[in-house]
């Protein structure tokens, strides 16, 4: 049986004495040999290797070492100090002195790597069969690909071989592998995981990725991988919305962007059609509200990474390699990279007047909806077929995937069942930059209405975390007075870009004051157990702009909770209670636009 090396697994299993790292790492070894006809592994560390990696486990504390003994794999683009590196090419390889950044913050925290993986050559695929160390193969049926190009670092995790591993992701490397292999993969946001120590395939574009075995976990390691690198000129400090502390439970109302019907694309595979109605049909079910996105923009934006300029970037990682030795690279691989030798730079201008205009389109769609949901790929594709077709095939797996870097979101890739085949299938959240915990949190739930297996193991996972987490891009506020829809102060809303959500009234507890001075005028609301329902709206205020909003409510009037009539607990105008002495009570009359009638 493939053991569950999930984290809190792992984790008991050491505190209780049932195993130990040195016994995990010496079974992930026999196991490993088992698969080797599925070519994950371009260099697994032997016992001598591993041993310093054990041997430094007695100096660390397990209570203050959250990845203490658990072991992971390493996509080979991606530098471990003292292990070659040779992105999927034997010509490129050289041992690095260091290890990259992110990688060296999991090994501070206790993890061990068990090995380099295998990916498509110099990143360029989504394939897993680009390699001259042999096609990745998928971990549910070896006759499928695995996807790629993070290959190995999936089915490494899927089977069992490493409790979690990093990949990289310009067009949907750390997606369609944790898609085709059951897994949860992390597109984080460019420049929340340093990029330092990963060989770039479109530096500017590039983020490294995390596949994990559910969302949880996932959560968890990107927490300890995150953090701003001044050694990464693209790294980027994360809001504090995005923080590890907003991931839970999404709760409430959940509403999801679906492709328009007509923009779907399975490419004959009608066993991942028919998923995907499945599982839209089980989101309807559970209450969500699926609303139809134009897809027009997304593509558009797909088509330019590899039709467009941007192929010059991946022609500058190689270009030392295929300027010298060209014949070192496969030839699908050259056949990609090499023109980016020739894209002119007007042409790079033009692309991205076009991609800026694409952004603020795609934004506009994903300011209306939760998240974007998609299959993670359109068809599983078998290893012969892509043999067959190798540069069209590999284009119709992106189709979902392509435009996400460029565009600047985030996607976490999520397992939504199987095929009567018993073929993994998946689907890809996405949503704008620096929105990674929540899509985690809509993970989360999702993940336990889908109840599935993690990766090969057939155990579910039964810990997810019921840490209750909502939207906090807008923040709801309660208005009882001035700042009312058409009155003198509501341009302080309104210019902030805070909408309107509803017109409502307090709870039967609360007592309202026509207060001193002006102009304008304005009211005071007090808490009171002999009151009356106030009318009151509620206004959506922009999470950026709340602070200045807040700074400029003048004494005696500040922001505090609210009660309800519906009963529950929203932020909003109250006075002090030395505020309204002397001031006259309107309360009977039920609000605050009653108040200006009358004395009209």
């Amino acid at each position: 049986m493939i053991p569950d090396l999930s984290l809190p697994a792992l984790r008991r299993a050491y505190a209780d004495g049932v195993t130990t790292p040195a016994e995990v790492l010496a079974d992930i070894g026999r196991r490993a040999e088992t698969y080797a006809d599925r070519n994950i592994w371009i260099h697994r560390l032997d016992a001598a290797e591993l041993q310093p990696y054990l041997d430094r486990l007695g100096e660390l504390d397990p209570a203050s070492h959250p990845l203490w003994g658990i072991p992971f794999a390493i996509k080979d683009n991606i530098d471990l100090a003292g292990i070659p590196t040779t992105a999927a090419c034997p010509a490129f390889s050289h041992t690095p002195e260091r290890s990259a950044t992110v990688v060296e913050k999991l090994l501070a925290a206790g993890a061990i790597p068990v090995g380099k993986t295998n990916l498509d050559q110099f990143a360029t695929g989504l394939v897993g069969s680009r390699s001259p160390y042999g096609a990745c193969a998928n971990a549910f049926n070896p006759e499928y690909i695995s996807g790629g190009s993070s290959a190995g670092s999936a089915v490494a995790v899927a089977l069992g071989l490493a409790s979690f591993s990093l990949g990289s992701d310009t067009a949907g490397s750390g997606r369609v592998p944790a898609g085709f292999n059951n897994l949860v993969g992390v597109k984080p946001s460019r420049g929340l995981l340093s990029a330092r120590g990963m060989l770039p395939a479109c530096q500017s574009l590039d983020c490294m990725s995390i596949f994990a075995l559910n969302c949880d976990d996932a959560a968890e390691l990107l927490a300890l991988s995150e953090g701003e690198d001044v050694e990464d000129p693209y790294s980027r400090a994360n809001p504090y919305r995005n923080n590890r502390r907003h991931y839970g439970r999404w709760q409430g109302e959940l509403t999801i962007g679906a492709i328009a019907e007509e923009q779907l694309r399975f490419f004959g595979d009608e066993a991942y059609a028919q998923s995907y109605l499945e599982t839209m049909e089980q989101l309807a079910q559970a209450g969500a509200e699926i609303v139809p996105i134009d897809y027009t923009p997304f593509d558009t934006a797909a088509r330019l990474l590899y039709e467009g300029p941007w192929v010059a970037e991946r022609y500058i990682a190689a270009s030392p390699l295929i300027e010298q030795q060209p014949d070192a690279l496969l030839p699908v691989t050259y056949g990609i990279i090499a023109p980016g030798r020739e894209a002119p730079a007007i042409e790079l201008f033009r692309a991205q007047y076009q991609l800026e205009t694409l952004k603020r389109t795609v934004r506009e769609t994903l300011a209306r909806i939760d998240c974007l949901l998609t299959p993670t790929a359109g068809r599983l594709f078998t290893l012969a077929e892509i043999a067959e077709e190798p540069v069209r095939r590999n284009s119709e797996l992106g189709y979902y995937t392509n435009y996400m870097n460029l565009l600047d979101l985030c996607s976490l890739a999520v397992p939504a069942g199987f095929t009567k085949a018993g073929l993994p299938f998946g689907i890809t959240l996405v949503a704008d930059t620096f929105d990674d915990r929540k899509l985690l949190s809509i993970a989360n739930r999702l993940q336990a209405l889908f109840g599935l297996p993690q990766g090969t193991t057939g155990l579910t996972y039964r810990e997810p975390s019921y840490q209750p987490a909502g939207d906090k891009k807008q923040i709801p506020v309660v208005v009882c007075g001035a700042h009312m829809e058409g009155l003198p102060l509501n341009w302080q809303l309104t210019e902030r870009g805070a909408k309107l959500l509803e017109r409502t009234t307090t709870s039967p507890h609360y007592r309202l004051y026509a207060l001193a001075g002006g102009p304008p005028l304005r009211p005071g609301l007090i808490r009171a157990d002999h009151g009356a329902a106030i009318e009151v709206e509620i206004w959506s205020v922009p999470e950026q702009a709340f602070g200045s909003f807040v700074a400029g409510i003048p004494s005696p009037l500040g922001i505090g909770k609210l009660e309800m009539i519906d009963g529950r607990m929203e932020s909003g105008f109250i006075c002090e209670p030395w505020g309204v002495e002397g001031a006259e009570e309107i309360t009977s009359l039920g609000g605050w636009r009653a108040f200006l009638a009358r004395s009209a």
